[in-house]
């Protein structure tokens, strides 16, 4: 047992990094949520316009204006459900990193399927990239990366990292 046990309390840097992104991540959307709930029964179009006037951005660029049509079109019940989905979806970062922490098994199996989950919907995205596509291939590759690393980590490890119950 004493082998056993030092082996899993070993240190494990690149464990640590992923609860931190995890973390990270899940307080991200949950920020997230919290500010789409409040924004949710405000004039998003009105809001919008002051928001790009205060960054000194251009509202006439296509960008803007294509965002600003689509923030026109959105109802207080949309963006409610939309906060309640981001909701449900950062906690399940905050379930892995706190899972991650007591380094339980189903925790590693959730970070893992979760990043297996994404990584055909990045090489989708790299693919099929066009000009007029918001967000840049960079911020895609570095996701990408990141779940990759992920699950050759946590496979490849899950046996040291884990408690496992038998």
């Amino acid at each position: 047992m004493g082998a056993e046990t030092e082996q899993i309390k070993r240190r494990a840097p690149t464990l640590y990094a992923i609860i931190a992104i995890k973390l990270a991540k899940g307080l991200l959307f949950v920020t997230l949520a919290i500010v789409m709930w409040t924004l949710s029964d405000n004039d998003l179009p009105s809001d919008f316009q002051n928001l790009l006037q205060h960054l000194r951005f251009n509202p006439e660029r296509k960008f803007w204006a294509d965002l600003a049509r689509q923030i026109g079109q959105l109802t207080e019940a949309k963006v409610l459900w939309a906060a309640a989905g981001t909701l449900i979806y950062s906690l399940f970062s905050l379930v892995e990193a706190v899972g991650l922490m007591f380094r339980v098994s189903w925790a590693g199996w959730l970070a893992i399927g979760e990043s297996v989950f994404f990584i055909p919907i990045e090489i989708y995205e790299l693919l099929h990239h066009r000009e007029d596509h918001r967000g840049h291939p960079m911020v895609v590759v570095v996701i990408l990366a990141i779940n990759i690393l992920i699950v050759w980590y946590l496979l490849l490890n899950r046996h040291r990292l884990f408690k496992h119950h038998h």
